[in-house]
């Protein structure tokens, strides 16, 4: 007869499964939810009544409200960046490309991306922490009791206003950025006026800023809707506010960092007519 394993054996192999496997299934359940939220929002977004009271507020809430730090960031952004690149430029003789080449960094990437994170961390953590908070007090139950679909009100007000607002803070961090980045190099390093600004002029395209704001309008609905995904689904009192506010904050900002690689493969092409050309031999 064979002999049947021990019942250790059995418990550790059984242990050793499900450590693998909770993780797996619990992204697989997380994936499924947060695709049937983005679902639901699609499908409230076109739907009366219009809550135009609730999108001018958080329009001014994740704008008005977030252009501080933007502006801020931007400024020393542009400080720290056109004064590495000056550094490394003078070493060829290339002064005069680091108004263009921060302008071309600032506008396609830099700007976008740190913009998002800070509208991240300062109104993603907000959104999840409002919605939360509202989650385990009972009042979105209390809106659906009162013939109010919370999701029309709460959630699609707060995904318009992020992609609408984010492509202007963007383009107010790239101008920010850029200032800076003429006081330093010009006033601070001696670099001719004209030069700087010639240069630029002849070295950016529009297309640039296209770029950038289309990445900015996707990175603000993302992190709307991970925010008030997050928010929706709080459990767990006080405890579990805070912890949505945090999941919140690091999952948006890593989807932004992986979503500027995805669209910038995409848009390339797109916007800029680039064409990668195979010029190995046959």
């Amino acid at each position: 007869m064979v002999s049947k394993p021990p019942s250790k054996v059995k418990a550790a192999l059984v242990s050793i499964v499900a450590a693998i496997g909770d993780p797996a299934m619990r992204f697989l359940v997380e994936t499924g939810r947060l695709a049937s939220f983005c679902a639901q929002v699609a499908f409230w977004l076109p739907r009366r009544p219009f809550r135009w009271a609730q999108l001018a507020r958080h329009l001014r809430d994740i704008g008005f409200g977030s252009l501080f730090i933007v502006v801020l960031t931007g400024f020393f952004t542009g400080l720290a960046f056109g004064f590495q690149t000056l550094q490394a430029f003078r070493r060829f003789g290339l002064e005069a490309l680091v108004g263009p080449t921060t302008l071309l960094t600032l506008s396609r990437e830099l700007g976008p991306v740190l913009a998002a994170l800070m509208v991240a961390g300062r109104s993603g953590s907000g959104m999840a922490t409002e919605l939360g908070t509202m989650r385990v007090t009972e009042q979105v139950d209390a809106l659906s009791t009162l013939a109010v679909e919370p999701m029309q009100y709460l959630v699609v007000p707060r995904a318009i206003a992020a992609t609408l607002m984010m492509p202007l803070l963007t383009a107010i961090f790239t101008g920010c950025g850029y200032m800076a980045c003429y006081l330093m190099v010009v006033y601070g390093e001696g670099v001719d006026r004209g030069v700087f600004l010639h240069e630029t002029w002849l070295a950016q395209d529009p297309d640039d800023f296209y770029e950038g704001w289309i990445k900015a309008a996707f990175f603000g609905l993302q992190i709307a809707i991970i925010s008030c995904y997050k928010g929706f689904y709080t459990t767990g009192g006080a405890r579990g506010v805070g912890e949505a506010a945090t999941n919140a904050v690091v999952l948006s900002s890593v989807s932004i960092l992986v979503g500027t690689y995805v669209l910038a493969v995409i848009l390339e092409p797109l916007i800029h007519g680039y064409i990668v050309i195979d010029a190995m031999p046959k």
